[in-house]
């Protein structure tokens, strides 16, 4: 069983995510970022399958690997959804929507099918090895989204405060993550992921409530902040 401190950030991280829900609920924005709320709420329901298996058979059991595993690759996936949500805000204007979605597409399924080759050979661990991949590489292709959604909100002088804000606090979240994955090659795979990605949990949805919050659909930047942001 986890500890005191795991459990406190655990619940934590939970409790955010529903005070997000709520936020949106109570902003009427939910649908507007209706894949935002779809995540949490997906995650939500992660969490409680993975605590199921963490009573039922242990923490170092089998079977709460491949929970924790799966759940973790299902959730990345969501997360990604997301940010192509961005990708269409932000060029939706532009007429780009069917263009992002295809290329999105594209890149999912180029991700997944050199996931599976890298874990292929390896039949005996091809369970948990081909999820956790998975996600190790989404999160690689989300950074890199990120910050090349980053550029474009630069060069497009997009000023809606949301957008910008949620924007910023997925770069901060992918790039931290990528770390995580780096310290794989320092200490077991899963001491790390299970240390450390509950805190990394809490601060996505912090900051995402923080800014449905104080910031309104019509919130605008002034350009002379987003290039002082920009430096």
């Amino acid at each position: 069983m986890p500890g005191p401190f795991a459990l406190i950030i655990w619940c934590s991280g939970m409790a955010l995510e529903l005070v997000f829900v709520v936020c949106s609920l109570a902003r009427k924005s939910f649908l507007r970022y209706f894949f935002f709320n779809m995540y949490f709420l997906l995650d939500l329901c992660s969490e409680a399958a993975r605590y199921f298996f963490l009573i039922r058979f242990g923490q170092s059991s089998d079977a709460y690997r491949y929970a924790y595993y799966y759940t973790d690759a299902l959730l990345t996936l969501g997360l990604y959804v997301a940010l192509i949500s961005l990708y269409s805000r932000v060029f939706g204007e532009l007429k780009f929507g069917k263009y992002v979605r295809l290329t999105a597409v594209f890149l999912l399924l180029g991700t997944a099918a050199f996931s599976y080759g890298v874990v292929a050979q390896t039949t005996d661990r091809l369970v948990t090895s081909f999820a956790y991949e998975l996600s190790q590489n989404l999160y690689f292709v989300g950074l890199v989204l990120t910050y090349v959604l980053w550029g474009a909100i630069l060069k497009l002088r997009e000023t809606r405060t949301r957008v910008v804000q949620f924007v910023l606090a997925l770069g901060v979240y992918f790039s931290a993550y990528a770390a995580i994955y780096a310290l794989v090659n320092l200490a077991s795979k899963y001491a790390v992921m299970s240390s450390l990605a509950p805190i990394l949990g809490c601060l996505l949805p912090l900051s995402w409530t923080i800014t449905i919050w104080r910031h309104s659909e019509e919130s605008r930047l002034m350009p002379a902040q987003l290039v002082a942001v920009q430096r």
